[in-house]
């Protein structure tokens, strides 16, 4: 019995041991730092000598030695000293390290071997020691150990074969948890605690240079090095880069690369937070071309390390509310371009449909972007199937159709790779191979929403009043479920803005759900799933593992469902809607109805809960079970259970009224007691369900009671249907629904059915609420019209209520009839776009508006419309007084010009197209913007009024030449 206790122990003491955060309690307890939120995210020996310092490191070490010596030992109180058990319980005590603990687990199996093994231990330290001194590679003797260790087990202990292959699975298991771990090491060593960094400088050896090939840290390098290096190692063709970090010392580099004439380097920027998800900072740092001497490659380093610092890179990070950080540089072999230009994965200006676009010219790509030249544009639609792709492609120029054609794929796999997030690509073509210079988010596409799901959830055209009390719900039960999962994980997540409105319509945050998706270790592909309807692979067993205290809580809530909903039922739903149902709602004044409200909120919080889980429990148990729609029972579900008693009474009004007038149905049964007993059943079913209403999740829409001329409608249709009852076939399924209520998958859907009723109970109620708080407010004048309520916002009511505030009434009619007037036009758009992109996605396109004889046509570069008083500016030399009236003519635009774009209310430029720096910068500030129109700095007048089209590339002139 001793050996089995003592595989338990190592077994589950062992792990437990490992994921004990005790150098997280250390950090914490002595410096106040939370290891998992700083740095690299390990909690590491490495990351406590970093951002601790000597003392907390030195107590890690402690720490840590002390798990790995009581693992060895602990196993020596059940087995023989020295056995092939004592690595198995360090290899368990890693798995926990890791998996638990976030560490890698390194201090443990060296304390731990020296305990298990010295001489082993001995022989190693001696190798490594000389490996390291000689080579100063912490990565070469790092592996190296991992291959000594096991063969001096072997040399050593020849006989003893299952402690050679615990060696060996504890080397690999080291290993592997190498690649997949950062390295605390690679962090800055300046930037560690004082003491610490002359211990850290010297343990991460002389880095001579840093290339494209390996492993980059945006945090360090910069998204710009990070991604391509990734590109790189993805497979695609990236011209040959290093990089120097922020502290690094060019010295080593520049004598390494040797640029020359025949050789060619470029030197751009790769600042810390540059080409992100929240700012692209196009055209704001700078980028030395054709450095060919040593002198010159100094040169060019210094100047792009110093255009951090131009007045016009502050103001960018000041305008976009980012932190000041860092400046490293990428060095790369320069692409003897034939032709070159840039691509957007999905088009910026329509910001609909899956639309490549791609502007091109004969040599560099500078000229693209620089926004000097107008390129030539081109629309690419790619289609791929299971062994193949074809590309229909739209425009023609010099460029070959056939490099074209190959640029939009390029830039459609690179979206597939970036799961879904629409790509800014920046190419080059040297004749024979296709290069990616760079590859970033399209911020201004960001976030991507989604009507996938939400069209299903929340359909239709919504009211003011419905999305503020509907999305919090939503929202917050939804956060509270992806915490449960994520842990801490979830940090850094604002649930509340998983869901929003455009044209009046609910969208889910498909950016958001893909990172959400990503941190729970859900395939890759879910985001791409939301948005081009991709298939979905099965998640990785490490997602899974790492997911699974997450899971197992969730699991929890789901077992305890049926137990959870009884008790909240009869404990606190049916006693609220009892006390709801017996109170006279006509005779509330406003802060009473307010009190009501407040309170079927409350209720409505945890009714939400149920609401959300109860349906995903139902279809999870369906899926698993794998059981048939058919043969499942729906009838508690209400609008389900209404029917079919609706069904069972027209049957009976059918044997009454034999021959009948379907208008005058009702008349008709008045005139027997048969019929009469008919409308009593009828006008019952009505009070048993008058709750419901044609769009349950919407409180804007008036419930059968208020208006049963729906439920009249349904009576009078049945009553003419033809469909024979089937007594026997009742019978049998009745049979069928008495045994599957019995499974699981039956009682998770009785249970959906009966949380749909209190919900749809309490939306009732807090609708008639509202609508007797709209009554008071009309008979005093407050509101104009009967629904004006719903277009305002649940804050608002309250406000008025409560506040009373003179200055917001005043103003309450306008607001409530822009609303009204806005929810009119959105109502009459009928093809609402399935993904949008951006905060203020575009309005749908009119129909074509009837303008003057005096049009100007050019691209639309950032859409929206604007129309004020023309500046013609030809350079920045003087700069004139400008408004959100005033619309820039300018010759073309680069990074420069954005100062004068965020205040202005509109651009036209004359040359350059929709990635040009000025096009860019006007989509982020959200200024209308029409590029190439030719000659229009001399054409266009100051003073002279103008209208633009930044969608449709229009500009309309007017002969109002006067002044302002």
């Amino acid at each position: 019995m001793f050996e089995p206790w003592g595989i338990l122990v190592i077994l589950i003491l062992c792990p437990l041991l490992g994921g004990l955060p005790l150098i997280a309690w250390i950090t914490y307890a002595l410096k106040r730092k939370q290891l998992s939120q700083v740095g690299t995210g390990n909690i590491s020996v490495s990351a406590a000598f970093y951002h601790g310092g000597k003392i907390v490191g030195i107590l890690a070490v402690l720490s840590e030695a002390f798990k790995g010596v009581a693992a060895v030992l602990l196993t020596r109180i059940f087995f023989p000293d020295g056995s092939s058990w004592e690595l198995l319980a360090l290899i368990a005590l890693v798995i926990g390290r890791y998996w638990i603990g976030k560490g890698a687990g390194t201090t443990n199996v060296v304390w731990g071997f020296v305990v298990h093994d010295p001489l082993v231990a001995i022989f190693v330290s001696f190798f490594a020691g000389i490996t390291f001194t000689i080579l100063q590679s912490r990565k070469i003797v790092k592996f190296g150990v991992l291959l000594l260790f096991p063969l001096f087990v072997a040399l050593l202990h020849l006989s003893d074969i299952p402690r050679i292959l615990a060696a060996v699975a504890l080397a690999g298991l080291m290993g592997w948890i190498y690649t997949r771990i950062p390295d605390d090491m690679k962090l800055p060593a300046q930037e560690a605690q004082t003491e610490s960094q002359a211990m850290l400088e010297f343990l991460r050896g002389e880095r001579t240079m840093v290339s494209l090939d390996e492993e980059l840290n945006a945090a360090i390098v910069g998204e710009k090095a990070a991604t391509l290096s990734q590109i790189k190692r993805w497979g695609y063709p990236v011209p040959k880069g290093w990089v120097l970090a922020p502290i690094d010392d060019p010295e080593g580099l520049t004598e390494f690369l040797q640029p020359s004439e025949l050789s060619p380097l470029v030197v751009r920027s790769s600042a810390i937070g540059e080409d992100s998800e929240e700012a692209s900072a196009a055209g704001q740092y700078e980028t030395v071309v054709n450095v060919t001497s040593s002198e010159a490659l100094q040169e060019a380093i210094a100047q792009v390390q110093a255009s951090y610092n131009h007045p016009s890179a502050v103001q960018y990070r000041r305008d976009r509310g980012l932190n000041d950080t860092a400046m490293a540089v990428l060095i790369q072999q320069q692409v003897q371009s034939v032709y070159s230009g840039v691509a957007f994965s999905r088009d910026p200006i329509t910001q609909q449909g899956d639309a490549i676009i791609i502007e091109a010219l004969p040599g560099s790509a500078t000229q693209v972007v620089s926004g000097k030249v107008t390129p030539e544009q081109y629309r690419a639609f790619v289609v791929e199937t299971e062994n193949s792709y074809s590309v229909q492609l739209e425009g023609q120029g010099r460029v070959p159709q056939s490099l074209i054609k190959q640029v939009a794929y390029l830039a459609y796999r690179l979206e597939k790779r970036y799961h879904g997030t629409p790509q800014d690509i920046e190419w080059s073509y040297d004749g024979q191979t296709l290069w990616v210079l760079q590859s970033r988010p399209i911020t201004t596409l960001l976030p991507m929403w989604t009507r996938k799901i939400a069209a299903e959830v929340i359909p239709g055209v919504i009211h003011p009043l419905t999305w503020s009390i509907n999305r919090p719900l939503t929202c917050g039960v939804w956060g509270e479920f992806f915490t449960l999962v994520l842990g801490d994980r979830a940090l850094g997540l604002d649930f509340a803005k998983t869901a929003t409105l455009h044209y009046s319509r609910a969208y889910f945050n498909a950016s958001l759900l893909g990172d959400i998706f990503l941190r729970m270790g859900l395939p890759p592909e879910s985001l791409e799933f939301l948005t081009r309807g991709a298939k979905l692979s099965k998640p990785s067993l490490q997602s899974t593992w790492e997911n699974l205290p997450g899971l197992g809580k969730l699991l929890k809530r789901e077992l305890s469902l049926e137990k959870d909903f009884k008790e909240d039922y009869h404990n606190r739903f049916i006693p609220g809607l009892s006390q709801l149902a017996q109170s006279d709602i006509d005779s509330l004044e406003p802060a009473k109805l307010l009190a009501r409200i407040d309170f079927i909120l409350e209720l409505l919080r945890h009714g939400t809960y149920y609401s959300i889980l109860a349906p995903l429990s139902a279809a999870l148990r369906q899926a698993i079970f794998r059981v048939k729609d058919k043969q499942i029972d729906h009838s508690v579900t209400p609008e389900v259970a209404a029917l079919r008693s609706l069904s069972a009474i027209a049957t009976d009004a059918k044997q009454v009224l034999v021959e009948f007038e379907p208008q005058q149905v009702f008349e008709q049964l008045k005139q027997t007691p048969e019929g009469e007993k008919i409308l009593q059943a009828f006008n019952e079913l009505l009070q048993d369900y008058g709750y419901l209403s044609e769009v349950g999740t919407d409180i804007s829409v008036p419930t059968w009671r208020e208006n049963p001329q729906m439920i009249q409608q349904m009576f009078v249709q049945l009553m003419q249907g033809n469909e024979p009852q089937s007594g026997a076939k009742d019978a049998i399924n009745s049979i069928f629904a008495s045994k599957r209520k019995r499974s699981f998958v039956q009682r998770r859907v009785d249970i959906k059915g009966r949380v749909t009723e209190v919900y749809s109970r309490l939306l009732a109620e807090l609708r008639w609420s509202f609508v007797a708080l709209e009554k008071i407010w009309l008979e005093s004048g407050l509101l104009g019209q009967t629904g004006d309520i719903f277009f305002l916002n649940f804050d608002e009511v309250r406000r008025l209520i409560v506040d009373e505030d003179s200055s917001f009434i005043e103003q309450l009619d306008k607001l409530v009839q822009f609303r009204r007037s806005q929810f009119v036009q959105d109502s009459e758009i009928i093809q609402i776009p399935l993904l949008v992109y951006g905060h203020t996605p575009p309005h749908p396109l009119a129909p074509s508006e009837l303008y003057s004889d005096q049009i100007l046509q050019g691209i639309g570069a950032s859409h929206g419309q604007a129309e004020g008083r023309v500046k013609v500016l030809r350079n920045l030399q003087e700069i004139p007084d400008i408004d959100r009236d005033t619309i820039l003519v300018v010759p073309y635009t680069d990074s420069g010009w954005a100062p004068l774009l965020l205040r202005a209310g509109g651009l036209i430029a004359e040359a350059g197209g929709r990635l040009s720096h000025g096009a860019i910068v006007a989509r982020e500030y959200g200024i209308p913007a029409v590029m190439d129109v030719r000659g229009a700095t001399w054409i266009l007048q100051d003073g002279q009024r103008v209208r633009i089209d930044g969608s449709r590339g229009i500009v309309e002139l007017s002969n109002d030449l006067r002044p302002q």
